[in-house]
């Protein structure tokens, strides 16, 4: 599905990438872990299409097409999602017209029409009831006044909805107390199936205790330096990022 081949990038004059490469085939969850500065949320945003992020070298192809090439909203259409890491507040766009105006898009992109509105509410009870979200949520302006929690499972609920191929998951752990983690995680979970991947973008290793990963890859100094099991994840909770990076340094 997604392949990454020798990937350099930056914002301005600072190279943050070095030559990344990473393959997600459908069906798998990869977990991407290492220090603060290590390149983690830049290869979300070069990914998804960033404007200010530059690609000075390599290559993205997803599903046999030059991802590089595709504007963000065309890579979205496309089935590319990206769930921030802060997601923002629009005063004055409901959840639902904010959604609505997604799907409807989307369809266009595909040569659809657009959803029949009672389709469209069905679909979204479902997906409500599926991340445990309660009435009244729809008709709140988007992330307006919304808790951390509430942010991070409204991007999860619009994963559900636009039903994307590739999921990158940008920190959805960061600032999230325990329930809300696993109320997160567990809609992830659902919403996993044969014909999609999941990418998850993380510091600590206790999201992954609700994401079990099929491969974890250390990312520092805008290289991926090791990849394994979920065992890999266990071990940088118990040891840290030094001993890896060190190794790292040193070769």
């Amino acid at each position: 599905m997604l392949k990454i081949k020798d990937l350099k990038a930056g914002i301005e004059d600072n190279q943050i990438l070095n030559g990344i490469n990473l393959e997600v085939n459908t069906g798998e969850v990869h977990a991407i872990m290492g220090p603060n500065g290590s390149g983690k949320s830049t290869l979300a945003a070069v990914i998804a299409g960033k404007d200010e992020y530059e690609v000075v070298g390599g290559s993205i192809d997803f599903e046999g097409e030059d991802l590089l090439e595709l504007a963000p909203e065309e890579r979205a259409h496309k089935g590319v999602f990206l769930s921030f890491q802060y997601p923002v507040e629009i005063p004055g766009i409901s959840v639902s017209n904010f959604i609505k105006t997604s799907i409807t898009e989307q369809r266009k992109a595909k040569g659809m029409k657009p959803m029949p509105t009672k389709d469209l509410l069905k679909m979204m009870r479902e997906k409500m009831e599926l991340l445990n979200i309660k009435n009244g949520y729809l008709s709140r302006n988007m992330n307006e006044g919304f808790s951390g929690g509430e942010k991070k499972r409204n991007e999860i609920f619009q994963m559900a909805m636009l039903e994307p191929r590739l999921s990158i998951l940008d920190e959805t752990d960061s600032g999230l107390d325990i329930d809300a983690l696993r109320i997160v995680a567990n809609g992830v979970n659902k919403l996993k199936c044969k014909d999609n991947a999941t990418v998850v973008i993380t510091h600590y290793q206790r999201l992954l205790d609700y994401i079990v990963p099929d491969f974890v890859h250390v990312l520092y100094n805008g290289r991926i330096i090791k990849s394994g099991g979920k065992e890999l994840a266990h071990e940088l909770d118990q040891k840290g990022y030094d001993w890896i990076t060190k190794e790292a340094d040193n070769q």
